[in-house]
């Protein structure tokens, strides 16, 4: 079997469990649904790449933000036992729009893309990866990778709807060598014990 290695976009991630969860998120582990999507392609999964985003906190934490970050620390703890996965975290910005606050993820895409810049670098041996993502802003990397003959097998879902969490982009799903949308049953099949 060849070495991949899987790139997870957990702000993706979180929402489609969300959403398969009828508004609760799905408890899944997250090292077995790599390896499951891995195998899936006989690839062995040798390193997972996790970026996500620490829950806001303000300059005096409210304690709901404060319960999120423990909820967070003790989650990123549980992950970072396995020696094969790498979290990378950017920051989470608040925006007052309209007198309600905003949550958006900063820097997370850049340290996926630096990431996927370095696969044919870092890891010769490795000629397919996995990337779970519905964000178009990949596009550039996926051509630059398939020019460097790494080919990629994106796992996404989306619906038929336009601006909505899980619109399509069909450049995205041009710019990839394979796509394979996710399913209800993935994520069972990964369920957290």
């Amino acid at each position: 079997m060849n070495g991949t290695l899987v790139f997870i976009d957990a702000g993706f991630i979180s929402k489609l469990k969300k959403y398969f969860g009828n508004g609760n998120y799905l408890k899944t582990d997250l090292i077995k649904l790599s390896n499951n999507l891995s195998k899936k392609h006989n690839l062995d999964c040798v390193k997972i790449f996790y970026y996500t985003a620490p829950p806001f906190q303000s300059g005096r934490p409210t304690k709901e933000e404060s319960q999120r970050f423990r909820r967070y620390r003790k989650f990123k703890a549980r992950l970072s036992k396995y020696p094969n996965i790498i979290i990378r975290e950017g920051r989470c910005q608040r925006l007052k729009i309209d007198g309600n606050f905003k949550y958006g993820q900063k820097a997370v895409d850049i340290l996926l893309t630096m990431d996927l810049t370095n696969v044919p670098i870092n890891y010769l041996d490795v000629k397919q990866i996995i990337l779970m993502t519905t964000d178009s802003d990949f596009v550039p990397i996926m051509e630059n990778l398939k020019q460097q003959k790494i080919k990629t097998i994106l796992y996404t879902y989306y619906d038929r709807k336009r601006d909505t969490n899980f619109s399509r982009s069909n450049e995205l799903i041009k710019s990839v060598s394979r796509y394979v949308q996710l399913t209800k049953q993935d994520f069972e099949d990964a369920t957290l014990k």
